[in-house]
């Protein structure tokens, strides 16, 4: 198996689904959470746990149907937003608080090393830059902490507008395909 960019996005939701483990089965995250933060987020978190793992495969489909810069771009922001910035929350909330968050264990040492290998491959076959990397970590910072302040409509209104974009894009490039298609037929 050749392993690139795409593959590496398979290993999102899996990082997802036993930093959720250790989350809610191990531990019990919502509990620690209301003790220092507004309880905004109406959704369970078993809803919760499937609209992101949902979003991150399509995602990954969208990425792997049109390849376009829109496509790894929004995958990037939202891993920042839902896995990076989130280690980091879990990080600075046990500093912070002087009280383990629960996802802290999972947060370290899987989110950020599968981000990091997700990265890597991404700056390796050129979505992105170290530069854009880092601005797609401010975006996801900015998200994640809207999020946290208001509940999931800032969530709803960014994936719409990645979603936009992608098509956009997608049909940008399809144009682009046509019209050199027209000149050399």
């Amino acid at each position: 198996m050749k392993w690139n960019f795409t593959i590496s996005l398979l290993l999102a939701p899996l990082a997802y689904t036993i930093h959720h483990a250790e989350e809610h089965l191990l531990y019990t995250f919502r509990d620690w959470r209301l003790r220092y933060f507004a309880d905004n987020n109406p959704l369970s978190t078993e809803a919760v746990f499937m609209v992101l793992t949902a979003i991150t495969l399509i995602y990954i489909l969208l990425h792997a149907g049109f390849r376009n810069r829109a496509s790894a771009y929004a995958i990037l922001t939202f891993l920042m937003a839902t896995q990076v910035v989130n280690a980091l929350f879990h990080l600075f909330g046990t500093i912070y608080f002087n009280d383990f968050s629960p996802g802290l264990i999972t947060g370290l040492l899987l989110y950020l090393p599968v981000n990091a290998i997700i990265f890597h491959q991404a700056m390796r076959e050129g979505w992105v830059t170290w530069r854009s990397t880092l601005v797609l970590f401010v975006i996801g910072a900015l998200i994640f902490i809207a999020f946290e302040m208001v509940g999931p409509f800032p969530m709803v209104v960014v994936q719409l507008f990645f979603y936009a974009w992608i098509a956009f894009e997608a049909i940008k490039g399809r144009r682009k395909e046509d019209e050199a298609a027209s000149q050399h037929g």
